[in-house]
């Protein structure tokens, strides 16, 4: 089984959900970043966690 956050087309399709704008991996903090919207959604258990109540604020 594929690890989804490995996955290249996952990872291409994925969004954030605030702006609609692309996401970056950051692989050592396991976090998805959107620097539009100044936001890192977590990944815990290799999936992404796209709430933005439970991404973390960028500073």
């Amino acid at each position: 089984m594929t690890d989804p956050i490995h996955d290249r087309h996952m990872l291409e399709a994925l969004v954030c959900p605030q702006t609609q704008g692309p996401l970056s991996y950051d692989a050592e903090a396991q976090e998805l970043i959107s620097k539009s919207a100044g936001l890192a959604y977590p990944i815990r258990g290799g999936i992404p966690i796209m709430l933005i109540d439970e991404a973390r604020k960028l500073d």
